[in-house]
């Protein structure tokens, strides 16, 4: 009778322990989750690789944003190859709701625009709840500059929507451990001063201070020559890089232009001839995923300080 009364006691935990509400930050929301999700969608590569990282594949019904812009490596093929891509950019409100969807993981400027059909509040009448990239909260909110640890937080809230804390929490002190030992024994000079190319010939689209290169270029020992430009990812002009005069030109590589192709147009044009990063030829390439938050800033901030400090 004691036995069954424990079992009793033990089962009504169990049952209390499954409902229990997990609440999480999301940005300017406090969001809670009455149970994991089980019909996830990610925009974007690096959110998507997140999820893969975290096992939270078979809990996935697709990805959307990635053909549109990127190519998948190998080892992404691999991750997503049981998923379909339910839109090659942003999705539209249809798309997810026509998924079945119960969980978008986006960002504002990935696979949300503020004003647009896809957003927080149009999605949940539908039951879709969202969690929102903590890098891109910058677009709805005061926030600080951007950090090492907007990529941890959003590992380890994920993490807590989907029931595998000791998951996310075995990563991020996986990745804080292996960037502290690297710094460690990291030999660096003054702060080498970089410049951010993600894209464009007749305005230049960069990184600005909330945007993650700039924690990167700051952990591999350099600064953003944006670091004052209080936007993420934006349009500036090129007399404003040509005042700045960059040691290091750091490409980020996407879409139809390659890298090659940019540095060939800042390596060929007159009006770039006097910057230091063109004159000593010294250009380093990050893949659109490593430059994103997600799990490869470790390597991103590795490959960085190998471009600036190896000569």
């Amino acid at each position: 009778m004691k036995y069954f009364a424990f079992g009793a006691v033990a089962l009504n935990l169990s049952v209390s322990m499954a409902v229990a509400d997990t609440t999480v930050q999301s940005c300017n929301r406090t969001v809670t989750f009455d149970a994991p999700p089980e019909r996830a969608v990610s925009n974007d590569v690096n959110l998507t690789e997140m999820m893969l990282v975290l096992g939270l594949a078979d809990r996935m019904v697709g990805y959307t944003g990635i053909s549109g812009w990127k190519t998948l490596d190998e080892e992404m093929r691999a991750g997503v190859e049981e998923l379909p891509e339910l839109s090659a950019k942003y999705p539209s409100k249809e798309v997810i709701i026509g998924s079945d969807a119960d969980f978008f993981f986006a960002g504002w400027n990935y696979g949300m625009k503020v004003g647009g059909e896809v957003t927080p509040e149009t999605l949940e009448p539908f039951g879709v709840q969202v969690y929102e990239l903590t890098e891109s909260c910058t677009h709805i909110m005061d926030k600080e500059k951007a950090s090492i640890d907007d990529m941890y937080i959003d590992l380890t809230n994920l993490g807590a929507i989907f029931g595998v804390e000791e998951k996310a929490a075995e990563l991020v002190d996986g990745y804080r451990a292996e960037l502290a030992a690297f710094t460690s024994e990291l030999e660096t000079g003054d702060p080498l001063r970089v410049f951010v190319y993600d894209s464009g010939e007749d305005t230049p689209f960069t990184a600005g201070r909330y945007a993650m290169p700039t924690a990167l270029i700051e952990a591999a020992g350099g600064v953003n020559i944006m670091d004052d430009f209080e936007k993420s990812w934006a349009t500036v002009t090129w007399e404003e890089v040509v005042e700045r005069n960059p040691e290091v030109i750091m490409i980020v590589n996407y879409g139809e232009v390659t890298a090659e192709q940019k540095r060939d147009f800042m390596m060929s044009n007159p009006a770039f001839a006097k910057l230091d990063a063109v004159k000593n030829d010294r250009f380093v390439t990050l893949e659109y995923v490593e430059a994103t938050p997600g799990p490869r800033n470790i390597q991103a901030i590795k490959t960085l300080a190998e471009a600036f400090w190896a000569e």
